[in-house]
This record gives structure tokens, sequence and C-alpha cells, in this order.
């Protein structure tokens, strides 16, 4: 039997942040209690828990969400016990009050539970108003508690993937256009068309995955002591990537009128060779740019460090058949320049 993907996430956290969420625990369970004695120091360990994320920005986003509806949820919870009393139907009443009032203010799906979820803990073990604010008091020390400690034991920054993810768009979109420079002189069959088309639909969900890997980076520098040793890294692959979006689009656009207006006699004009020829030599610049930015996965040994692309490309004018085919290709191929060496 299969365990569902519902409740598996497709890679494991990494250790170090079991261990962070563990350590803020233990050490939140530790303090409130011994600063709060009495009761269990259950909030304060579920506040650390719930606190430590996998950046500091989300740290401090979780931390005012867990404050927050643990101060309502507790209010709630207090002004019912005082109202009418503690029969076993108020927790019901006191649950449906808490959403309601998280639904009135808008909050945040997160918040909303926890409000529900705080009042009805106080109404459960005690609805008093001592109880109540000592249990305010002891989310907060759990908020702080894994606050610093998500900030001082080695705050994540994520670099790695974004530079990971980079890369990899960077290659394939390299050997996109290698793949159409070897196919536009040759004969192709309806299935390695086909197979063209397939790969390089490939390269937008890269470039998003990118994207969002880039995201990720930057808010992980958001108030992260670490910032200022990673910020222009992730700046520059910011640029590029800028950069190599527009010729995504462009290869995209090209193998789908290589696909579209294709014939058997394509090859056999003289503009096609010359075509090839400039998309191999962008492939070569694509690489160069990746390596330039240090994000290659694998570095090409045999890839030059002189652009490829120096003048741009003039043909004759092509045959009435291929004419659209071809200016459509050499209109992408202008775009393509423009990005690579810089051009408006």
């Amino acid at each position: 039997m299969r365990i569902p993907a519902a409740i598996r996430a497709p890679q494991r956290s990494p250790l170090l942040q079991v261990v962070k969420s563990a350590a803020a625990t233990i050490a939140a369970w530790l303090l409130a209690g011994w600063i709060v004695p009495g009761q269990l120091p259950v909030f304060a360990a579920i506040a650390a828990l719930l606190v430590v994320q996998p950046s500091v920005n989300q740290s401090l986003s979780k931390a005012l969400e867990r404050s927050i509806g643990v101060i309502v949820g507790v209010v709630i919870a207090v002004s019912l016990g005082l109202l009418l009393g503690s029969p076993s139907w108020i927790v019901l009443l006191a649950i449906v009050v808490a959403m309601l009032v998280a639904w009135a203010l808008r909050a945040s799906p997160g918040t909303g539970n926890q409000v529900a979820i705080s009042a009805m803990l106080v109404l459960a073990l005690g609805s008093t108003p001592d109880y109540a604010i000592a249990r305010i008091f002891e989310t907060l020390i759990g908020v702080v508690i894994g606050i610093v400690v998500n900030a001082l034991i080695v705050p994540p920054v994520l670099v790695a993937p974004a530079r990971r993810d980079l890369g990899m768009l960077g290659s394939e979109l390299a050997a996109s256009l290698d793949r159409l420079a070897a196919a536009l002189p040759e004969p192709q069959s309806p299935a390695r068309l086909q197979e063209l088309m397939v790969e390089v639909r490939l390269l937008r969900p890269m470039r998003d995955v990118a994207e969002a890997s880039i995201a990720a980076g930057e808010e992980s520098l958001t108030l992260n002591p670490r910032r200022s040793t990673h910020r222009e890294e992730l700046a520059e692959m910011r640029v590029l990537l800028e950069r190599l979006t527009p010729i995504v689009t462009q290869t995209i656009g090209m193998t789908r009128a290589y696909f579209d207006h294709y014939d058997d006699t394509i090859g056999e004009e003289p503009a096609v060779a010359a075509i090839a020829d400039q998309l191999r030599r962008a492939g070569h610049d694509v690489r160069l740019a990746v390596q330039i930015a240090d994000v290659a996965p694998e570095p090409d040994a045999l890839t030059s460090a002189i652009p490829a692309l120096t003048s741009p490309l003039v043909i004759r004018p092509p045959a009435s058949e291929h004419w659209i085919l071809v200016g459509s290709l050499m209109e992408d191929l202008r775009r393509i320049r423009g990005e690579l060496v810089d051009e408006d």
C-alpha cells in the first residue's frame, strides 16, 4: 500500500531544520516552565515549534500569526467564560465564535485556526483571567525563542537551489538552440518534429522553477544576518534570468514555426544553413552567460570565453514558399542576439 502523496512531501526537510525546531521547542518548554510555573508550558512549546521556519522572514510572519491568534483566542475564551460560566458546551460555542471573529477580521487561515485552537485550549484547561494572561506570556516566550534560534543557528540562505535551477535552465536552453540548429538543414520525421516540440516546451516550466527559486532565495535573505554575503549573488542571478526569459520565448517560438511550416525542402534554402550556424553560436553564448554567472551545473571546458555572436546575419531573400518560416526565424534570432549582446 502506497502512502498518499497528500501526507508526504516531495523531499525531506533539511536535518538542520529539524534540529533547530527541536532545540527551540525544548528551550521554550524549559524557560517558560521556569518563568511561568504551575502549568505545563504547552503554548510556549507549540509557538516555538511553529515559528522555526525555512527563513527568518517567515519566522517573523509566523510569530505574528501565532501571537495575534493566541491573544484573540484567549480574549474570546475568557469573555465567554465570564459571561456563561463553565458548561461543557461552551467549548464548542467558543470555537464557532472564534472562527466567525477570524472571518470578520479577514484573518489568514493560519491565524483563524490559531484563534479557534487557543480559545478551545483555554476553556478546556482553565478560563480564569490569570490563566489566560499566563498563556499569552508563555506564547510570547515561545515565539521569541523560535525567532532567536532560527536567526542565530545557521540562518537558512536559499542560494544553492536558485543557482542549481538557473543553471539547469541555461543548459537546457542552450541544448534547445543546438537541437534546432541540427534539425534545420536536415529532413526530419514527424516523430522527431514532435520530439523537438516536447523538449522545447520544457523550457517554460524550468524558467518558472528558476524564478520561484530565486524569489525564495531573495525572501530567505530578508532579516537574515548573513544577507550581505549573498545579496549581490542573487541580484546577478535575477539579471541573468531576465536576460534568458525572452530567449526562452523566442526559442519556443522558433521551434513552433519550424514545426508548423516544415517541409522536406527547407534544408535546401541557402539561408537555413546560416541561421543554423547562428543558433549554434547563440547556444554557445547562452552557455557562456551561465558560466560567467557561476550557475552552470557542469561547466563545459570546450566553451570559448569569446562570445560567438559578433555581427547581425545578412541573407539573400528566401524562396517564396519558405519566406514565412525564414522571416520568422530571422526575427526571433534578431531578438535573441539583442539579449545576448545587450542590444535594445
